[in-house]
């Protein structure tokens, strides 16, 4: 099976598939947990965007001071957003590469290494790790997507 592209109706009961599954639903649910940390970031330390949202602390002149931004906010902000511009691209090209055929341990290393670095990455972004922990989380991460973006031009495309 190797080199081949896997027919639709295996979709399901091939191994990779289900791996690729399981490590997609683990980075986007971390994904989805960087939006329940922004919120509760923006309410300890009172800083919002939009008026609406600072209704709960009065009206006028005393709710704009709420208007505003938070170092901690913003921090986490660009971790969920590094999450979108990474975990996207993993998502696309991971399924073309999983339908491409690889054999399960290569295609189990590739998921597992992605989610392990998103996992650091968060880490270092949130805590904050001292750098170039985060640099290195992120390189890892884009390294595993590029190796099999790599993988799926090599073996499932015709150019």
């Amino acid at each position: 099976r190797s080199g081949k592209m896997a027919k639709l109706t295996h979709f399901i009961d091939n191994d990779v598939f289900r791996a690729f599954a399981t490590y997609t639903t683990i980075v986007l649910l971390k994904m989805m947990l960087m939006s329940l940390i922004t919120a509760y970031f923006r309410i300890t330390r009172k800083a919002f965007v939009n008026p609406e949202d600072t209704a709960s602390f009065g009206k006028g002149e005393s709710a704009k001071k709420y208007l505003r931004t938070d170092p901690d906010v913003e921090r986490v902000r660009r971790g969920h957003l590094n999450d979108l511009e990474n975990i996207v691209p993993f998502l696309v090209i991971g399924l073309l590469y999983a339908l491409s055929g690889p054999e399960l341990s290569t295609a189990l290393l590739h998921f597992r290494i992605f989610a392990g670095a998103r996992i650091i990455h968060t880490f270092a972004y949130l805590i904050p790790l001292p750098q170039p922990s985060r640099g290195l989380s992120w390189a890892v991460g884009y390294a595993v997507t590029i190796s099999m973006a790599y993988k799926v031009l090599k073996t499932a495309l015709y150019l």
